[in-house]
């Protein structure tokens, strides 16, 4: 379910944007216009010009933040979007100095974040939404993970003109996925301007530093080619002593075709880290629970810093094309080729001492590479049937996978607590895995979004095919899987013109499984279905009229069955599993709402797994944030911004340990924030800005999350980030 340790289990810049998510232009379409808040009121012979004004707005400006695309695969104003949904813009992430996406999603209800802790574990991405981890979409296109999940493409968020998190099953439009829904990125895009461009440098605690360039602007004369090229440099020293990160990308890109019918996007990125933390923890008896010594530093370090070793390369090229066949009728298509290489090795510890200051070890290593494939195609369009007004879609993707991996593991020197050696002599590993996996997924989805009045009345539906096939070398087995899953969403909503929307959706997901079950006590085996997931939604959302003020509150019920279970000391699954969520959220955003930007979120959720008895492992069981920032529009401190937020989570589950159930404890820490704008000193000034940051305010020592298992005797936990604080100087154009 999440990048744990379950090898080791066992044997072991401020700067305009487009959007790129929703890439195509703005469907013709009865959906206000995003900067209006009231459902639009069209007659049959209303002309198409407000179509036309759409698509002219989405090529100039970037898209506010009451507008996502991820729920619908088109741009559809949120108080018209009959699911959940949050969005982080470009700007909120600016504001809060947000590094990772870890650090964006943050002040989203149903959130569990930092489930490898806030300072550590941080070279790859992972959180709970719903109680379920929930893959990650780029540019509309998943980012496959490998099927181990180290060789997995880590985003830097700086690169980044949005985050969508897109809650509750999705499969009906973007197949295999998780019934806690999705998270979609979306890359800064070439925009309509003729030269633009930005620098941005930070500092930092933990000796931190950033460098950030974007510069973008017509490459030829008439605007029909347009260019856009972004780099960071950037590293600091982890929260963990010893270990630290840094990394170099660049993403350029092109689009053909200026503001006409046929536009051609060309995006690439390069991504090195050659190093990236470290992803270790502390055992939980020494974390969460006193040892005889007391308690461990939050800066203590489990490994070996002559072992230790992460090294990440990723490549990546996308293309975007759209095609307006006239007012009613538009083809999009976008696909991506990703190559991904992951060499890790690092001792860890295995959660347990051996005696009262000795801390039991191990040694692990994974030689990974994928090669990914994914593209999506959909024709777009509008009809009318009588008195209703139907937005069609009718789509096909594909996405296909080849991975392999060397996988080592070995013995390690206990380690003194108190007095650690982190030079010691490790032995040499042996090889445990060798595998080489094919896979690949063909889905055919439809939708229809039919209008009546302010009735809208949402259906999709989709047909999987996945087929994959895994060969282990040192074993010499092979395991093969071919489902076929149908998935489907329905949903009504209702938009008063006083800006209520009431809405109830259904939908289902599907998420392959690896493993061999048996239904008959180990008689006959064979390869495990996928897990099914639905959820059923009902709330309500509010936008005050003419403004960017939107409420949403939602409540839930997710059901995930055909999980794998274990027979305990028989070494098989059978397929009994029911894993069901259940919750309520309510949310507040304002973006900007006279000079103030607001988020706020609350949470209540129970994740119960009937097979245990016990709720999902790392499962939060609810949160609450507000983040407030406020600019001055006048006066001495004109441009003056400065604002500060609060992120609460409740008791999250950790597993069983010797003594019964893990609970986390609650914690709350604060943030706070400041930007000046210093065109107002001095007009010579213009463009540059000054800012500041700082998440853990009043350094809280806390436990984010653990993870035990009492059946290994293992334990870990993992602490909450320490206070961290960056300033940050840009120049923009």
């Amino acid at each position: 379910m999440h990048r744990s340790r379950v090898f080791y289990v066992f044997p072991l810049s401020l700067l305009v944007a487009g959007n790129a998510l929703a890439a195509e232009p703005v469907e013709k379409s009865d959906h206000p216009h995003p900067a209006g808040t009231s459902r639009a009121k069209k007659t049959a012979t209303q002309p198409d010009a407000n179509a036309v004004r759409a698509e002219k707005l989405e090529v100039h400006a970037h898209r506010p933040a009451t507008v996502a695309s991820s729920a619908t695969k088109s741009d559809t104003p949120l108080i018209e979007t009959a699911q959940s949904v949050t969005v982080v813009s470009r700007n909120e992430m600016d504001v809060r100095g947000v590094l990772s996406l870890n650090q964006a999603v943050r002040y989203t209800a149903g959130i569990t974040p930092d489930l490898r802790g806030g300072g550590e574990g941080t070279r790859y991405d992972q959180f709970a939404l719903r109680g379920f981890t929930v893959p990650t979409f780029l540019d509309g296109l998943k980012l496959q993970d490998s099927p181990t999940g180290y060789a997995t493409a880590q985003t830097d968020t700086s690169r980044l003109e949005r985050v969508e998190i897109l809650k509750g099953p999705a499969s009906a439009l973007y197949g295999q996925s998780s019934p806690g829904g999705l998270v979609a990125l979306s890359s800064k895009l070439p925009t309509d301007q003729k030269f633009y461009g930005g620098v941005n440098t930070t500092g930092g605690m933990f000796d931190l530093y950033r460098v950030d360039a974007d510069v973008g602007g017509y490459a030829t004369k008439d605007g029909l080619v347009r260019y856009r090229l972004y780099g960071t440099v950037n590293g600091q020293h982890s929260q963990m002593s010893r270990t630290g990160s840094r990394r170099f990308s660049i993403s350029p890109s092109f689009t053909f075709g200026g503001n006409g019918p046929t536009t051609l996007t060309i995006l690439g990125n390069y991504q090195y880290d050659p190093e990236n933390g470290t992803y270790g923890g502390e055992p939980l008896v020494g974390s969460l629970r006193p040892a005889s010594y007391g308690y461990l530093p939050r800066n203590f370090y489990d490994g070996d810093e002559s072992f230790e070793k992460f090294n990440r390369r990723q490549g990546g090229i996308t293309y975007i094309f759209n095609h307006r066949f006239n007012n009613d009728w538009s083809f999009s298509s976008r696909g991506r080729y990703d190559d991904i290489k992951t060499i890790y090795r690092s001792v860890y510890d295995n959660g347990y001492y051996t005696s009262n200051d000795m801390l039991s070890r191990s040694a692990f290593g994974t030689n990974e590479h994928t090669h990914n494939l994914a593209f999506d195609s959909q024709f777009k369009g509008h009809v009318r049937t009588g008195p209703l007004r139907h937005t069609m879609m009718f789509g096909f993707d594909y996405m296909q996978q080849s991975a392999s991996e060397e996988g080592f593991y070995g013995s390690a020197p206990d380690l003194n607590v108190l007095h650690p050696d982190y030079h010691m002599a490790i032995p040499a590993m042996s090889p445990y895995l060798h595998y080489q996996t094919n896979s690949h997924q063909i889905g055919m989805y439809a939708q229809d979004e039919m209008r009546w009045k302010g009735l809208i009345v949402t259906g999709s539906l989709r047909n999987d095919w996945y087929r994959s096939q895994q060969n282990e070398y040192i074993y010499h087995t092979s395991t093969h899987e071919s489902p076929r899953q149908i998935t489907w969403r329905a949903s009504a909503l209702y938009h008063f013109d006083f800006g209520l929307s009431p809405y109830i959706s259904y939908s289902t997901s599907f998420q392959p499984q690896s493993g061999t079950v048996s239904s008959d006590g180990g008689k006959t085996f064979r390869q495990a279905d996928p897990s099914l997931g639905k959820q059923l939604e009902g709330g309500l959302k509010y936008q005050l009229p003419g403004t960017s003020l939107l409420f949403t509150a939602a409540g839930f019920h997710i059901e995930q069955t055909n999980v794998l279970v274990a027979v305990n000391g028989l070494g098989y699954n059978t397929q009994s599993g029911l894993v069901h969520s259940d919750g309520f959220e309510f949310e507040a955003h304002a973006e900007p709402y006279k000079n103030l930007m607001i988020t706020a979120a609350v949470s209540v959720q129970k994740v119960h797994d009937d097979s245990t008895g016990k709720p999902l492992m790392q499962s939060g069981t609810g949160n609450a944030s507000l983040f407030a920032f406020y600019t001055m529009p006048s006066g001495p401190a004109k441009g003056l911004g400065f604002g500060g937020g609060m992120r609460y989570s409740n008791k999250s589950y950790g597993g069983e340990a010797s003594y019964g159930s893990v609970w986390v404890p609650q914690y709350a820490v604060f943030d706070a924030s400041v930007r000046y704008d210093l065109s107002n000193l001095s007009s010579s000034l213009h463009g540059w800005t000054v800012a500041a940051s700082a998440r853990n305010l009043f350094d809280k020592n806390y436990v984010a999350n653990c993870m035990s298992y009492a059946s290994y005797n293992q334990e870990w936990c993992y602490y909450g980030e320490r206070r961290n604080a960056q300033a940050s100087l840009g120049f923009s154009w």
